[in-house]
């Protein structure tokens, strides 16, 4: 009888361990459903935000100037901004210079991990002093957008430099968009992975642009 007992013991406490086990697991599978749907939330939270933040005021254009308002923009979005006269750029929003509308004229963008997006493309009309852009782990830079850049007629007198670098969303059909900078004299190009004919597309480039210095980083 007391064999039984104990064989009945170790029975019970094999089941209980099993319970034990299985309990953790589906916690463990909850805990990951759950994660994964906060991580989605999140995502989903800031891809708004982002496209807000990229939202074209049009009255503010003409409240401020076009220099003015789209430095809030590269700003608001992540972006730096630098003005003819300064050597630095200017990355925090309260600390734009303040003076008479239409003063300072922005000469170049560094847009590295910011959230700039197509959207907002249209606070680039009206600049007519940018001369370098810098698109650096941009998520949202994509072929539309340096086909919208390239279409600008300002930019295409004005821009001199550009580098676009780890902008996963970029494929050769955008580089060739650049053709249009007729004004363009150097493109720094690295880690694209959406680039699938690089020579041909460079050659493309060089023959639309013979004064074009190309440096390449690319697999």
């Amino acid at each position: 009888m007391m064999e039984i007992m104990s064989c009945g013991n170790v029975t019970d406490k094999g089941l209980i361990t099993r319970i034990e086990d299985t309990g953790m697991r589906l916690l463990s599978n909850a805990a990951r459903i759950a994660l994964s749907q906060k991580n989605a939330s999140s995502r989903q939270f800031w891809g708004w935000l982002n496209a807000v933040f990229n939202n074209v005021d049009h009255e503010r254009i003409k409240a401020v100037g076009p220099d003015r308002a789209a430095s809030e923009w590269l700003l608001r979005c992540g972006a730096k901004a630098r003005f003819q006269g300064f050597d630095r750029f200017h990355h925090d929003y309260n600390g734009l210079p303040t003076g008479p509308l239409g003063r300072y004229k922005i000469q170049a963008i560094d847009a590295t991990e910011s959230c700039i997006m197509y959207n907002g493309f249209d606070y680039l009309d009206g600049l007519k002093h940018l001369e370098e852009v810098k698109f650096n782990k941009c998520s949202y830079i994509e072929d539309t957008c340096l086909e919208r850049l390239s279409s600008i007629e300002n930019l295409q007198d004005s821009l001199h430099k550009m580098e676009i670098v780890s902008c996963g969303n970029v494929t050769d059909k955008g580089l060739i968009a650049l053709h249009q900078l007729r004004n363009l004299e150097y493109l720094f190009l690295s880690d694209l992975p959406g680039i699938k004919e690089k020579d041909k597309t460079v050659e493309r480039l060089q023959t639309a642009l013979p004064r074009l210095d190309i440096a390449l980083d690319l697999e």
